[in-house]
């Protein structure tokens, strides 16, 4: 499904709080989207220095779903100093989310922020993936027969994590990601998960072949955290701090919409 980013705008218009970005993530970050897969916006608000301060305490998260403009929404935003805490830890979800390329709002504070996030990556968000793929794995071995849905986020994220630990750079994109690696099966299991529910179940038969592609994969990126050159730690939480106290102090003032 095409992007309607004029739609998506009047979603962040329409949100409490100032926005430092709003990114589409989910499906449609991930390269798969089907014809009804909802639009996953999420993104940072800036809580007003009284409802940080103040007796009564802003949003920390905020959260709306529902179908708005014909389409479906999915919106999840978190207060500043949440989503920054969130970058100081091995989640990979929140980077993703920061550095997508599918920007539906933005600010100089968010090109800050995706300058800033380079030094937050660690060797041990391999962790993150490798947790992330085990969920999933599980989903997809839950049903009989299995979805295709889960065995793509699978593959999405083993791969977005070796490709993360031996280049320290976000990749989200399956697609993309397997234009390097060239797993020959990705595209035809995109193609069935398009295709709709009906083609979107895969046979038995190929359980086998894709439960030992899995257990490679996962072995591929446990050995490239061993060999990642990335730090076990972050060295961003200076320049965090400082961008938040800004946030908060300049509350009135920082917003420049793009």
């Amino acid at each position: 499904m095409t992007l309607d980013y004029h739609k998506l705008q009047r979603q962040v218009d329409a949100h409490p709080y100032p926005l430092v970005f709003a990114t589409v993530s989910g499906a449609h970050l991930y390269g798969f989207p089907s014809a009804d897969s909802d639009f996953d916006l999420r993104g940072v608000h800036a809580l007003p220095l009284d409802q940080v301060v103040g007796l009564d305490p802003g949003e920390e998260t905020v959260e709306k779903e529902g179908i708005y403009d014909g389409i479906e929404i999915d919106l999840v935003t978190h207060d500043a100093k949440k989503f920054f805490g969130l970058m100081l830890k091995k989640n990979g979800y929140v980077l993703e989310q920061l550095l997508s390329p599918l920007v539906v709002h933005t600010t100089p504070e968010h090109e800050e922020l995706k300058s800033i996030a380079k030094d937050c990556i660690t060797k041990f968000h391999a962790h993150h993936y490798l947790g992330f793929a085990a969920t999933q794995w599980k989903l997809f071995r839950k049903e009989d027969p299995p979805k295709v849905k889960p065995l793509l986020y699978v593959y999405r994220v083993l791969l977005t994590g070796t490709h993360l630990m031996r280049t320290s750079q976000v990749e989200a994109n399956l697609l993309t990601l397997n234009e390097t690696v060239k797993l020959p099966y990705i595209d035809a299991l995109v193609e069935r998960k398009l295709a709709g529910p009906e083609k979107g179940r895969l046979d038995k038969a190929d359980i086998k072949f894709h439960e030992q592609e899995y257990q490679r994969l996962v072995a591929e990126l446990e050995a490239a955290m061993e060999k990642s050159t990335l730090p076990e730690a972050p060295t961003s939480k200076a320049a965090l701090n400082d961008l938040l106290m800004r946030l908060r102090i300049n509350s009135r003032d920082w917003l420049c919409i793009e």
